[in-house]
């Protein structure tokens, strides 16, 4: 059963409705779901659906004109493969079509262009010759997100310009990951989309049948299933060096984030070094960088400046609990390891999960004009600010900071995923915090908390200033 992806099928639905042709580029890292969302889209319309292969040109051209030879167009009469590559594609436009555009696909798109570095250039004097006038819609699809961004898209490429659409695909929200258990209860959903986050192929690997300690042990764990060698697989496939990388990943997993503690955990002595692996991380959606949500732009150019964290929750649960025992899964202690490393800790582990569920949750209201003002950004904050009774400023976080764009307005929003209930005392420090600001601007406060709040801030509660959110309220949005 297809789960999710409203927005990215609709707005395929929408490019095939508009007139002419459309050339879409559509690409995300390697197991987002490209590849089933597409096949989706196709399902109820005449398509020509061609997958290529990592393989030499000439061996591409043969599978494609096999592939493409099969169906009703003229040249079947008369060929048993394409002389070249031009041939082959303009031959496109000739599949039926039935009332529709004719729809092409070609998944994993760059594969066929590292093996011939002309294909870009043949398809951009096919589309200036008259493709984009015709009925058809040609959907370009690929995981290599470096090789489409700098390369496919750029400005001195062939098809540079060329492009009706693009769209970048990124793992699914809290609100579409939850739909694949959807009996849990609500604890149990965030812990399990903190587990493997909004990774089609990931989510589908869990059985909604068992419970979470189950599927972590059965289908993570234990030596053979298919999420126990995913992380090794992709890096292997898609980096070198995979010793420094796993270093790198597994310092940031266990709670490393700025660039010179990294460094000093995963012994590499050169800054510069470990910013480089850092953003071929980033570049396959695997590592960020994030900065305070009222950062100013030039603070992106100073490599100090921000911190790094795991996009991928799968990658950030198999370091901290699968890698650091590797050794003991290897002799199959799957229950030693579970009992001793995973449980005690997974309720810690899911808490910032659970405020990315609360953003999701934040953005719902926004929608539905349910917030105290609109604000024009949201994220994390972090920084120097007043401490409760005392005079000196410290280090603190704010779990989830919205400003309007006035910057006149702010919501201070706290999370906490934890079995004992919101204290007041939890709550006057949330106040304490961006103190300076409180002249300048109007505060309101939003909490969320997994256990319930204690009766001194249900009774503070007034829907205006101070808002509370159960977990029930943030799982079922």
């Amino acid at each position: 059963m297809f789960i999710g992806r409203e927005k990215e099928l609709k707005f395929l639905k929408e490019q095939y409705a508009r007139k002419n042709g459309q050339l879409i580029v559509l690409y995300g890292r390697r197991r987002i779901g490209k590849t089933e969302t597409l096949r989706e889209f196709c399902k109820s319309r005449p398509h020509f659906f061609y997958s290529c292969t990592q393989s030499t040109d000439s061996v591409q051209l043969a599978r494609f004109s096999a592939q493409l030879l099969k169906e009703e167009i003229p040249a079947k009469k008369y060929l048993t493969q394409f002389s070249d590559w031009e041939h082959a594609l303009m031959a496109l436009l000739d599949l039926p079509h039935g009332e529709g555009k004719t729809l092409v696909v070609l998944d994993e798109f760059p594969y066929m262009c590292r093996a011939n570095s002309s294909i870009p250039s043949i398809l951009q004097n096919l589309w200036d010759a008259g493709m984009k006038d015709r009925d058809i819609m040609l959907i370009l699809c690929g995981s290599a997100m470096s090789f489409i961004e700098k390369e496919l898209l750029a400005e001195k490429n062939p098809l540079y310009g060329r492009a009706t659409g693009i769209f970048k695909m990124t793992e699914m929200g809290f609100y579409d990951a939850v739909k694949f258990f959807p009996n849990y209860s609500s604890w149990d959903k965030v812990i399990a989309y903190a587990v493997l986050g909004g990774v089609p192929h990931y989510l589908r690997q869990w059985d909604p049948e068992l419970s979470v300690s189950e599927n972590i042990k059965k289908y993570i764990l234990s030596k053979g299933c298919v999420l126990y060698s995913e992380v090794e697989f992709l890096l292997h496939q898609e980096l070198r060096e995979t010793p420094i990388y796993n270093s790198i990943i597994e310092a940031v997993a266990f709670g490393s984030t700025k660039l010179n503690e990294i460094s000093q955990k995963s012994l590499i002595n050169d800054t510069s070094k470990t910013c480089v692996y850092l953003r071929n991380l980033i570049e396959l959606g695997i590592v960020e960088r994030e900065f305070p949500v009222d950062y100013q732009i030039k603070e992106a150019a100073n490599t100090k400046r921000g911190i790094y964290r795991l996009t991928d929750h799968f990658f950030r649960f198999w370091y901290r609990f699968g890698f650091a025992n590797l050794s003991q899964l290897e002799d199959g202690d799957v229950e030693g390891v579970f009992t001793w490393s995973v449980e005690p800790e997974l309720s810690d582990f899911s808490a910032s999960s659970f405020e990315d569920a609360c953003k999701e949750f934040v953005k719902e209201l926004q929608k539905k004009g349910n917030l105290p003002f609109r604000y024009a950004k949201m994220g994390r904050w972090w920084g120097k600010t007043s401490v409760r009774n005392g005079s000196a400023d410290a280090e603190t976080e704010i779990d989830l900071l919205a400003i309007d764009r006035d910057e006149k307005k702010y919501l201070v929003g706290e999370c906490k995923f934890k079995k004992a209930p919101f204290r007041y005392s939890e709550y006057l420090d949330t106040k304490a915090k961006l103190a300076s600001q409180k002249e300048k601007a109007d505060f309101y406060y939003a909490l969320f908390s997994a256990a319930g709040f204690d009766e001194k801030i249900t009774a503070e509660a007034d829907q205006k200033r101070l808002r509370l959110y159960s977990l029930d309220d943030v799982v079922n949005g």
